[in-house]
């Protein structure tokens, strides 16, 4: 980076980002366990949620606490600028998923270990990370002194790997009514993803008759007929790769079965027939696909192989829905970052999708905001044992949100 690049107060925001502090910052949202389970009292984001509150307090910041559901608050922050002007959304959230079996982390989940130049720990890249470094963004412009237009919003959810009921509440409360632009902070390698897939979640049941395995024509199998859905499914999965083909940055659409059960409810026994066949599809969609057009085709399925045996009895429930959303290039808030990536790195922007809905869709598709996705992380590492982020690419990120944000409230088109 050179000052012929960047204006020296500019220059001076970035040199403020204190790479120790985040660190460490990081580190201690890393030691407090987030994971939610509805079975344990006490198991939710609370506790990161007040620490981030307390943090942003010291930092000079209007907080607000804001309850989803008991235990569980949202966390919203404001630095009002100068003068009036724009609104810049940083979204990033403060769950993380379980960390599964212990016995496969070589470093443990909740202590934020800091080893050659990673920092391990659940939650690490996927996003509180990605968290700090928009945390620290903000202190860093704060610290310098430099003026801007507008506000900086920084909005701290729960639920997004769930529900996504923080954003979803966040929405429905009025926080996003002024929004002109999100940046939503999620682990991409600094990607600028414009894209990203949609998700629609569906409980499918086949009705059956219990019968004993030896006496099979005294029953109704409903896994005979679950058999012939899924083997249609694969077939309307086929036709929509065919028809789109494989988008640039977010791959092939995909219709997968995960979840298959039979009896849905009881003991299955093997010399039992079970009186209910139950799945759950995990739908990936891009751009093009229509989500009613999916609905009705799957139905369409369901009402053939109806036809086709007066037996057959199934049902479909759509339990979720996130549509697909795309920014164009052209996009102020997509221009600020991909310049402020340049200017740090001295390379031209990566641009690419996002693979699975984030709290963005919701921004998307019910206010209308522009959104961007990028932050640091590996792309694969999210959920895995032994998650981490790199130091370095994370020192980078914050560096990228604090030069973003100032190139897009200060309306700065070319540098």
């Amino acid at each position: 980076m050179t000052e012929n690049l960047i204006g020296n107060s500019y220059l001076n925001v970035v040199n403020m980002v204190n790479e120790e502090e985040l660190i460490s910052f990081t580190q201690q949202l890393l030691r407090i366990n987030s994971v939610y389970d509805p079975k344990k009292e006490g198991c939710n984001e609370e506790r990161v949620a007040y620490f981030v509150a307390d943090y942003l307090k010291k930092m000079g910041l209007d907080v607000y606490i804001d309850e989803v559901v008991p235990g569980r608050p949202n966390v919203i922050a404001i630095l009002q600028g100068a003068e009036e002007g724009k609104t810049l959304l940083f979204e990033g959230h403060t769950d993380v998923v379980t960390a599964g079996d212990l016995d496969e982390w070589n470093y443990p989940p909740f202590d934020g270990v800091i080893d050659n130049g990673n920092i391990y720990g659940r939650g690490a890249c996927d996003t509180k990370g990605n968290l700090a470094a928009a945390i620290f963004a903000v202190k860093a412009i704060i610290n310098s002194g430099q003026k801007f237009f507008g506000k900086i919003l920084l909005c701290i959810p729960v639920d997004e790997e769930g529900m996504m009921l923080g954003i979803k509440d966040f929405i429905k409360k009025g926080w996003a009514d002024e929004v002109d632009a999100a940046v939503i902070c999620e682990p991409q390698e600094n990607n600028i993803c414009i894209t990203q897939k949609g998700a629609m979640r569906i409980i499918l049941r086949v009705e059956g008759k219990m019968a004993h395995g030896a006496m099979p024509l005294a029953g109704i199998n409903p896994n005979w007929g679950m058999a012939k859905v899924i083997c249609e499914l694969e077939k309307l999965q086929q036709k929509e790769i065919n028809r789109l083909g494989k988008h640039p940055y977010l791959g092939y659409p995909s219709i997968t079965p995960t979840i298959l059960m039979a009896p849905s409810k009881g003991e299955a026994q093997i010399n039992v027939i079970p009186k209910e066949c139950y799945t759950t599809l995990d739908i990936r969609t891009v751009p093009e696909q229509n989500h009613e057009i999916l609905k009705k085709e799957i139905q369409e399925i369901i009402d053939r192989l109806a036809e086709e045996n007066k037996d057959f009895k199934a049902s479909m429930e759509v339990i979720e829905e996130r549509p697909w959303t795309e920014t164009p290039k052209e996009e102020h808030v997509v221009q600020a970052i991909s310049n402020a990536y340049t200017i740090l790195t001295g390379k031209e922007p990566i641009y690419n999708g996002v693979p699975g809905a984030t709290d963005g869709t919701f921004l998307n598709c019910l206010k209308g905001i522009p959104i961007v996705t990028t932050g640091a992380g590996d792309r694969l590492i999210p959920h895995q044992a032994d998650e981490y982020v790199e130091i370095k690419e994370l020192v980078e990120t914050t560096k990228i949100y604090a030069l973003t944000a100032l190139l897009y409230l200060n309306d700065e088109e070319d540098i």
